[in-house]
């Protein structure tokens, strides 16, 4: 069993690993509006109508957005 300061096992050079696609859409809702989010990635997702459902909804069917959304998780959270 690793300790606390041990890199985990698997994917140690991934910040992403291990974080669900809901969580990063949830965190990057809590400090930017759907209108911010529009703006920083041109996706329809973001733009109509948006709600976390229907967006991982197309993030997950969708892996060049799916990028774009977790590129901007990283710059507003892991710097």
């Amino acid at each position: 069993m690793a300790s606390d300061n041990e890199i985990p096992e698997g994917q140690p050079n991934n910040p992403l690993h291990g974080v669900k696609l809901v969580d990063i859409l949830e965190k990057l809702t809590e400090k930017y509006t759907w209108e911010e989010l529009a703006d920083r990635i041109n996706i329809n997702c973001f733009k109509s109508n948006p709600t976390v459902k229907s967006s991982l909804k197309f993030l997950r069917r969708t892996p060049w957005a799916r990028t774009k959304v977790e590129q901007l998780y990283l710059r507003s959270f892991h710097k």
